[in-house]
């Protein structure tokens, strides 16, 4: 009896145990293990304020002069995304930088949460625009008017999540904003 053949069920039922218990590890929320930088307070979401409608944001940019920050995200299902607003977005820090230097808009991808079908349709189309295939993405943009009378986002660069909190991520996209 070859014993390559009394092993292939084995190997066979492993493999598939193995391959399920991947997939079921996947899904598991992992708790940060970033160490929050000293100095960076936690504040509520709400103390800066996120556009989630593109023309609104688009008014504002305008009106202010600063360029647009595009975050695409899954606020309820996505780790990295949550990762990035707990130990960036949500910071005293970033809010006060945000504040003085770019417009908010939340392009939010959500699994549980409804939204407008108008933003879903908005949130589509952009993400098709800016080729996003993964999350979290952020894209920064000034909004020019074209000579037909649309409006053309200049993309100025992109960032996702990186570790070091709020400083080192204001540090690496304040490498590509128009400088003031």
């Amino acid at each position: 009896m070859n014993t390559s053949t009394t092993t292939m069920p084995f190997r066979i039922i492993l493999s598939a145990f193995l391959v399920s218990l991947t997939l079921s590890a996947c899904g598991q929320k992992v708790p940060s293990t970033v160490a929050k930088p000293s100095g960076t307070a936690s504040i509520q979401s709400d103390a800066e304020t996120w556009e989630t409608d593109l023309n609104k944001a688009i008014a504002l940019s305008y009106e202010t002069k600063k360029p647009i920050m595009l975050f695409f995200t899954g606020s309820d299902w996505c780790g990295w995304c949550i990762r990035l607003q707990n130990e960036v977005f949500r910071t005293e820090t970033f809010t006060k930088w945000a504040n003085e230097n770019v417009i908010l808009v939340e392009l939010d991808y959500p699994r549980k949460k409804e939204q407008p079908q108008t933003i879903k349709d908005q949130n589509k189309q952009l993400q098709q625009m800016f080729a996003v295939q993964g999350y979290p993405t952020c894209h920064f943009v000034m909004p020019t008017p074209t000579d037909d009378g649309r409006i053309n986002l200049a993309s100025i660069g992109q960032n996702g999540y990186m570790a070091g909190g709020p400083d080192a991520w204001i540090a690496k996209v304040t490498e590509f904003l128009p400088k003031k």
